[in-house]
């Protein structure tokens, strides 16, 4: 969303985004100049338990529409469009539908999307009947399920306003025509769902932070590392990650570059051939190293591919087995086989992406790989926006 809200900036459009609370997310914006709408709870504190826990996933739902219906109302009021994303922004149209402007409901990866060629992913509700294999009737069951969550506070919050009742959440929020703000060979959206989705590619801020001093001199000091971080991951069930993950590349031969992340990891050890660092440059970094053990993530993987580094995904939640599905597919990488890895397990691993093989594909999908995603988007938003305003009389 920082990459779009960049994008817009540069063509001389005001954005301001709706963004949870973290300071993380505020800096983020702030670098683009854009004004930051703290919104919901604080991601960091939720995935990190320092926050209580959730309540029941009605509830939770319940406060999200309610949200979209104060928060995102607000920042909305006088905008010409909305571009709503997360994992399923039940809403924000409606917000829209009311104040009568534009809305695109974008999202980073194509699997939330129903299609006969793959099951839904896991969603609070009933387990699916055993023996069900139509992906369609999945996909029916599956709306039912996002009725259930969220159908009775929408209509609630839809009514308060003078606006009928919708029967259907999940297609009403997602559209006919979606935005997917992810690149076509990484993620190829009409081909794998078959909907008309409007792909973009994806959503990339330029980067042009160098990287810290301490950081080059380790790079300069040898062979391309191995960088291995899980981001926002808290890594509950798999608190000796830093110490596996250090063990298994050195014992491929390779120095050992740790990204804290939220999941605090650090070096076991403080020998010279492993090197922790906090927030830095990926777009630089990524181009220096040997492999990047990642959670597959959309951006992280992103990145990765961008830059020409072979990957090994280990996935933890929600779109990340996708994308290890897709880095392996491409070749360009391994999805390693569920979220807890260990030294013989990621060492397998390893040798897969760290293979001359793997690198030369990596580096030809990262040419066919595009770069204007976020400018695609922000153009294609401010030129729908002006055809959608009224004309002038004569």
């Amino acid at each position: 969303m920082a990459g779009l809200a960049w994008a817009l900036r540069e063509r001389g459009a005001e954005v301001r985004v709706c963004a949870p609370p973290d300071q993380e997310f505020a800096e983020l914006l702030a670098g683009v100049g854009v004004p930051h709408v703290p919104f919901g709870r604080s991601v960091r504190a939720l995935v990190t338990g320092a926050a209580p826990p959730a309540r029941s996933a009605p509830a939770v739902a319940a406060e999200l529409v309610a949200e979209h219906f104060g928060t995102a109302a607000a920042a909305a009021e006088g905008c010409d469009a909305v571009v709503a994303s997360g994992l399923l922004p039940a809403g924000v149209r409606s917000v829209a539908e009311k104040l009568g402007i534009h809305y695109v409901c974008a999202l980073f990866q194509p699997w939330v999307l129903p299609s006969p060629n793959y099951p839904p992913g896991p969603r609070p509700g009933p387990p699916f009947p055993p023996g069900v294999t139509d992906n369609r009737v999945l996909w029916d069951l599956d709306a039912e399920k996002v009725d259930a969550l969220y159908g009775a506070a929408l209509n609630t919050h839809r009514a308060s306003i003078g606006l009928p009742p919708v029967s259907n959440v999940r297609d009403h929020t997602l559209t006919d025509a979606p935005w997917l703000a992810a690149d076509p060979v990484l993620a190829p959206g009409k081909e794998l769902t078959g909907h008309d989705v409007v792909q973009t590619g994806a959503w990339v801020l330029p980067d042009e932070r160098p990287l810290p001093d301490d950081l080059v001199a380790f790079l300069d000091a040898g062979e391309p590392p191995v960088y291995v971080g899980f981001g926002s991951m808290p890594l509950r069930t798999s608190p000796d990650a830093a110490r596996v993950a250090v063990e298994a590349v050195r014992g491929r031969g390779r120095r050992v570059l740790v990204s804290r992340g939220w999941a605090g990891l650090h070096p076991a050890d403080d020998r010279d051939d492993c090197f922790a660092v906090g927030e830095v440059n990926h777009q630089a970094l990524f181009r220096r190293v040997a492999a990047v053990v990642h959670h597959g993530g959309a951006g992280t993987t992103t990145t990765a591919a961008r830059a020409g580094a072979p990957q090994v995904v280990v996935p933890q939640i929600v779109d990340q087995p996708y994308w290890a599905g897709r880095v392996a597919g491409l070749g360009i990488g391994v999805a390693h086989d569920g979220p807890v890895p260990t030294v013989a397990s990621l060492s397998a691993a390893l040798a897969t992406a760290l293979a001359p093989e793997t690198r030369r594909r990596a580096r030809a999908v990262a040419g066919a790989m595009r770069s204007d995603g976020a400018s695609v988007a922000a153009q294609r938003l401010i030129d729908t926006v002006g055809h959608d305003r009224p004309r002038p009389s004569a």
